[in-house]
Order: structure tokens, then C-alpha cells, then sequence
């Protein structure tokens, strides 16, 4: 029972945490109440046998679990979105370029000078759930170029692709959307 309930509330933290940090604020604190529910009850049975070491062990091991799974659950639910950065040498940078404006992602093309040259310096804005097929895409045009990826938490103004996102995802971009100023 207490490593089941340390990983729903670690997971739930895990969550809460990530929330926070892109701004969801309406939410982040209703997971808090049930969190800090499952851990009290979880805390009140270690502490009602501090001699069972097994109670310790499953604390510590619905923790780590818990912390593994929150983040597994985080990355399905894909919220937000991230700034693609793409460094290359010219090699398809025109293919790459034509993917990402045909498939509605705003792309920003800069000039630039690199250790080893002239680079194209390529941005682009991408929904979480589109950058596993965006960087598939980047390393056919591109295999060699350099990319990093960066999450967004605000952005205002510009081209931005249709979110195609699961039921749930709607609703949370909806509710969290109700909480910002008009």
C-alpha cells in the first residue's frame, strides 16, 4: 500500500511541477490537495511502525517509481511547446525549409558564421507532440546539422501549426486557458 501510494503521489508531484513551470496555475494546486491526501496517508503508516524497515523500503521505492512514472505520463501528455533551433551547412537546408512551411510551422532563416563556416541558423516553433516527427524530418533533409530543443512557456503572435491533441489535452489547454487575462 505505501509504494502504491508513494507512486501516485510522486507521479502527481512530478506533474504539479511541470504545470508550474508552464504557467498552468489553475490546476497545479488541485493535483497539490490530492498529492499531499495520498502522501499523508502513505506517512501515517510508516510512521505507525518505525521498526518495519519493509515500509521504509517501500517509501523509497514508490518514490523513485512514482518520480519515473510522472515523467512517462508528462511526456505522453506532450503539453506546451518547444523552439526547434537548427544549425546547418546548407546540406538540404531548402528541402528542410519547404517541409516545416508546408506543414504550417512558422520558420524564422538566419545567415550566420559557425566555427567551421557559413551556417543557416533555421527556428522554428513546434507543438510537443509534433517534435518527434519534426526531428525526424530534420535528420533525413539534415543529418548532420546541429539542433537544440527548448520549452516555451509563453508565446504571442506569429505562425503557429493547428494542435491536433487528444481529448484530455483539449481540456487542460482550455482549462488553463481560463485562468489567463483577456
Amino acid at each position: 500500500m505505501i509504494f502504491i501510494a508513494r507512486i501516485g503521489d510522486v507521479s502527481m508531484e512530478t506533474i504539479r511541477v511541470i504545470y508550474i513551470s508552464k504557467g498552468i496555475k489553475y490546476l497545479a494546486p488541485i493535483i497539490a490537495f490530492f498529492e499531499i491526501v495520498i502522501w499523508l496517508l502513505a506517512m501515517e503508516v510508516v510512521m505507525s511502525d518505525l521498526s518495519n524497515i519493509a515500509n521504509f523500503f517501500a517509501f523509497a521505492f514508490g518514490f523513485a517509481m512514482g518520480t519515473y512514472i510522472g515523467l512517462v505520463i508528462e511526456e505522453k501528455l506532450s503539453i506546451g511547446m518547444v523552439i526547434v533551433r537548427i544549425v546547418t551547412t546548407g546540406e538540404s537546408t531548402i528541402e528542410l525549409l519547404e517541409f516545416l512551411t508546408s506543414s504550417d510551422y512558422g520558420v524564422t532563416c538566419l545567415d550566420g558564421a559557425g566555427s567551421r563556416g557559413t551556417v543557416k541558423m533555421i527556428l522554428t516553433l513546434v507543438n510537443r507532440t509534433d517534435l518527434p516527427h519534426v526531428i525526424g524530418h530534420i535528420r533525413h533533409y539534415t543529418p548532420h546539422a546541429f539542433f537544440s530543443v527548448e520549452d516555451v512557456r509563453y508565446v504571442n503572435e506569429g505562425v503557429f501549426r493547428p494542435k491536433h491533441s487528444s481529448l484530455l489535452g483539449s481540456c487542460l489547454q482550455s482549462f488553463s486557458r481560463s485562468g489567463k487575462k483577456k
